[in-house]
């Protein structure tokens, strides 16, 4: 039989209608003999799934908040270690999207911790863009299952189009004292950290829920630098930071930052300062920290007593991660796990500053770590291990661990539930916090819809069972 080809002058001149045949058989044929058994299937799956990703994201029905309880949650993975226990009671889980993730992000994303206080939840998200990037700050009321947005950097700072704006709150938000949420801005990309975008460093910024006022506290108060690590003294109103020198930035070393936020002036600015995390004490106002991008190493002591620098205390820890001080005094940290490295538990007296190693953190193949949280009672810590992706290899555990009997529990594996029923892989977190009451956990998930990439931010507010909170 004499079949047109694409070649003949005849077969040129056909309508592209008809074109079309041929080149679609030429397709299918391919897929038949050269893809491998069950990858036409997957090619499908995967270009249908990224089709499907849409903006704003929303969950069947058009639904604000989903609630599951299901047995799926207790199902461990072949990944998850012997010793590790498993909750024996199905907690019941809240699951929601933030809002205005409106269009694509590069991706969207959360990367600072955030906070469980006054009965509700703060958190911030990014897009991740740059020059012109944007970030969010949300409180969310656990009661009304609510979210109320506090502010939209882009939106207050008002910029020149095509100047330099935030596209990530990198570090913590802290409530102080006098009732104002405090943070710092860091850069979506390190490149258009240059003059050639107005970058003269990046911002403190303080927001009050309930005057819903936001306000500037410094600009630039280490000039060319951004700010992607913070912690508050919530009592005295210091804020602490570790800054990232902008692209052209004279000072290419990390700076540590102390700044008195009610006098609006630096206590103290030098370098040496850590990239990521703090230890902050409570009780006797002190600030720990490793330096620069090492986070597991020589601890170093500001007293802001003393109205001095920095100074080398004898000890050392791994500080990817910091629980706030318990009330009979303790610290607990993490190691970041990176590059091959075993993410590590530690115990940090702010009595004595005497460093205990606890033991290994990790439940599976997964250890980077970025948020941890300490329970009102001082018994239980709570992370997620796989925070920059890689948390459903393990079924993104939500791990409990007991601080007195080193024991690892899993109260909830959250893959691949989300996936199946939503279409949401939860691929790790850098934002969690544990309610004053203890029975709830907050974890804000950076979420792949589809893609490898995450392309959205989504809350879980975990119930976490009395049984599984009690010794």
């Amino acid at each position: 039989m004499n079949r047109p080809s694409l070649l003949q002058p005849s077969t040129l001149r056909l309508k592209a209608s008809r074109l079309l045949q041929p080149l679609c058989l030429a397709v299918a044929l391919f897929v038949a003999m050269f893809l491998p058994a069950g990858a036409e299937g997957q090619t499908r799956n995967t270009t249908r799934a990224r089709e499907e990703v849409i903006y704003p994201p929303v969950l069947p029905g058009g639904r604000e908040v989903v609630t599951d309880g299901s047995e799926a949650f207790l199902r461990a993975p072949k990944t998850i270690k012997s010793e590790v226990t498993i909750s024996k009671v199905v907690p019941t889980i809240d699951f929601m999207f933030y809002p205005n993730q409106s269009y694509p992000g590069k991706p969207w994303s959360a990367w600072g911790d955030s906070l469980a206080i006054l009965g509700k939840y703060y958190a911030s998200i990014g897009d991740h863009l740059a020059p012109g990037g944007n970030a969010f700050v949300y409180e969310y009321d656990p009661g009304a299952k609510r979210f109320r947005q506090l502010v939209n950097l882009k939106e207050f700072l008002n910029l020149p189009e095509g100047q330099y704006t935030p596209g990530k709150i990198h570090g913590r938000l802290d409530m102080g004292r006098d009732g104002w949420l405090y943070f710092a801005t860091h850069r979506g990309s390190p490149k258009v950290t240059t003059d050639a975008y107005g970058y003269l460093g990046d911002w403190i910024i303080r927001h009050h829920p309930v005057q819903g006022k936001t306000e500037i506290v410094s600009h630039a108060p280490v000039p060319k630098h951004a700010i992607p690590a913070s912690v508050l003294d919530s009592v005295h109103l210091i804020f602490y930071g570790g800054t990232a020198p902008g692209a052209d930035s004279p000072d290419q070393r990390i700076q540590f930052l102390a700044y008195d936020t009610a006098a609006r002036k630096p206590l103290y600015t030098g370098p040496g300062g850590p990239a990521r995390c703090m230890i902050f004490a409570r009780s006797t106002g002190r600030v720990y920290f490793t330096e620069g991008e090492d986070d597991a190493g020589q601890l170093w002591r500001y007293d802001p007593s003393k109205g001095d620098r920095p100074e080398k205390i004898n000890a050392s820890i791994g500080l990817r991660a910091a629980s706030e001080e318990t009330a009979d005094g303790f610290v607990y940290t993490v190691s970041s796990g990176q590059r091959g490295s075993e993410a590590i538990l530690y115990s940090f007296n702010t009595k004595t500053e005497e460093v205990l190693t606890l033991g290994a953190a990790a439940v599976g193949t997964q250890n980077y770590i970025t948020s941890l949280d300490v329970d009102p009672s001082g018994n239980y810590l709570y992370y997620v291990p796989g925070a920059h992706g890689g948390s459903e290899q393990d079924g993104s555990p939500v791990v409990q661990f007991d601080v007195k009997t080193m024991r690892k529990k899993v109260i909830a594996f959250l893959h691949p539930f989300y996936t199946d029923k939503y279409g949401c892989t939860l691929k790790g977190t850098f934002s969690s916090a544990v309610d004053p009451k203890s029975d709830k956990l907050y974890i804000t998930w950076n979420n792949s819809r589809g893609g490898r990439a995450w392309d959205s931010c989504v809350l879980t507010v975990i119930h976490i069972p009395a049984s599984e909170r009690s010794r």
